[in-house]
């Protein structure tokens, strides 16, 4: 790496941790203080406390993250303009793509860092356990939900629980039916269930089985424990299938709220959806491929405004890309809200934003002189 790039890359990341770590913390204090009494109410100890906002931390990134790459790139570019070390750099024979690499590379490492700290598994597991526990200090359990009813279209499966905790893997007072390949139905019904070795297995069982030509009642069999490998619902899509189900078309509309695990769980079992439920799922899975770009887009929209030489106010361009990225953010959420309501196509609904606010900012920097 040479030595230009060092330097560039020193002064914006610098710009980017302070900028970061204010955030945060500013955020986690605040979000502390409106739910101390929760916490104390739910007696968590220091450490849970700062378990619950480790948990959370894929959530906040997607959020302070670009704001605080946007705000690290205006005063790392102002800088550099005010003593106009960019001007020295240009008329060295760098040209202004070159000299801003530094700055687009670090937007592109930013977007990945966010696009895989919202979609591995390791950070679909912790949203899980976010949720868990967010129940359990709000309602005083272990983050169970009751009567849960579950259909499995593409097997032909019905679930019902009584209830349902996630973070056991074990359900109970549980009842499922569904048809077999060589005809006939079956039906089960147990006392409760656990799902280990990637198998459910029941426990105090009365099974059913159904001839396909049989008009008699099927006499009930009774087993102290019941290993069933042909249910293959685990517990992470059921509870990602009962996300889905809850979403409301003003939560999605607000921003991505579905991961792209959760969504594939949804269309295994439901392969066939309504108008209503294609657009939803359809603009949350583009808005979910589209959002962590966000960073990459900010910094093409800062690098013009913060960038530019001659004589002008800086504060006056600063004030317009924080302008233009806020209008930025206001036509993403709009974007979200048309193509779930089925007004505009999930594409376009998702990446116009991007596309639009990046083809500006692209060509802002090409005109710098």
């Amino acid at each position: 790496m040479r030595l230009l790039d060092r330097y560039l890359l020193k002064e914006l990341l610098t710009a980017l941790a302070c900028c970061l770590g204010g955030f945060l913390i500013f955020w986690i204090t605040f979000d502390l203080f409106s739910d101390l009494d929760e916490f104390q109410k739910a007696q968590l100890r220091p450490l849970q406390v700062v378990h619950y906002y480790l948990l959370r931390l894929p959530e906040l990134l997607s959020v302070v993250l670009p704001v605080s790459l946007l705000l690290a790139t205006l005063y790392a570019l102002t800088h550099h303009t005010r003593h106009h070390e960019l001007i020295a750099i240009r008329s060295a024979g760098v040209g202004v793509w070159r000299m801003l690499t530094p700055h687009l590379v670090v937007g592109v490492v930013c977007s990945l860092l966010l696009f895989a700290a919202n979609e591995t598994e390791f950070a679909e597991g912790m949203s899980a356990s976010k949720q868990q526990f967010t129940s359990r200090v709000r309602s005083g359990h272990s983050g169970e939900m009751k009567n849960i009813n579950f259909a499995n279209a593409r097997d032909g499966r019905v679930w019902h629980i009584g209830r349902f905790v996630p973070s056991l893997r074990e359900v109970h007072e549980v009842d499922v039916k569904w048809n077999m390949t060589a005809g006939g139905a079956r039906h089960l019904t147990a006392t409760y269930g656990v799902w280990k070795k990637n198998t459910w297995v029941f426990t105090n069982v009365n099974e059913f089985l159904y001839q396909p030509s049989a008009d008699v009642i099927a006499e009930p069999r009774s087993s102290p424990e019941l290993s069933v490998p042909e249910l293959a619902e685990t517990p992470d899509q059921i509870l990602a299938v009962m996300k889905v189900a809850g979403l409301t078309g003003d939560q999605a509309a607000k921003n991505a709220q579905l991961s792209l695990r959760e969504i594939a769980n949804y269309r295994r079992f439901f392969p066939e959806l309504r108008a209503g439920e294609r657009a939803l799922l359809e603009t949350q899975w583009h808005a979910r491929l589209a959002s962590p770009w966000t960073c990459l887009v900010v910094v093409l929209v800062a690098i013009p405004f913060a960038a530019a030489s001659g004589r002008r106010n800086v504060f006056v361009g600063v004030a317009s890309s924080i302008f233009l990225v806020f209008s930025y953010f206001i036509l993403m959420r709009f974007g979200l809200a048309m193509g779930t309501s089925g007004i505009l196509s999930p594409r376009v609904a998702a990446w116009g934003p991007n596309i639009l606010f990046g083809l500006l900012g692209s060509i802002f920097t090409h005109r710098l002189r």
